[in-house]
């Protein structure tokens, strides 16, 4: 059988890059053997900011360590030690589905004159009572 073509994207070795530096996990860095789920600042290293399991090319595992950092973390989770889903909080300048109005008016704009407000009381004019008549 004759061998096989490769059809990668392969590059002659004079128009490649630098080699890259191989990612160094934070585990062989930390000399762990074993991967502990009460560990939280460990496994805190291998959470994204949105608390999801970062990828094993991201963290620089290797399959086994991956294996049982994945594990760890779901073990934590469902002890309550790590959160499932974080949202990172953002400051608001305004809503934009509701015309970025900061009042709790809902009707529409065209319903609303100028001076019109949400509350009784807060108009610039001064209440007047008028008095109901009838005419014969």
């Amino acid at each position: 059988m004759p061998p096989r073509k490769r059809t990668g994207r392969a590059r002659p070795k004079e128009l490649r890059g630098r080699p890259r530096r191989r990612k160094v996990s934070p585990l062989q860095t930390a000399r762990t053997s074993y991967v502990d789920y009460k560990d939280v600042e460990l496994l805190r290293v291998f959470i994204s900011e949105r608390a999801k399991i970062r990828a094993q090319r991201v963290s620089g595992n290797n399959r086994h360590q991956q294996r049982d950092v994945a594990r760890a973390i779901k073990t934590a989770r469902e002890m309550a030690l790590i959160e499932y889903a974080r949202r990172p909080m953002t400051q608001r300048r305004g809503d934009k589905r509701r015309g970025g109005r900061g009042s709790d008016d809902r009707r529409p704009p065209s319903d609303r004159a100028e001076g019109d407000h949400a509350e009784i009381g807060e108009s610039d004019e001064p209440m007047v009572a008028v008095a109901a008549t009838k005419e014969d």
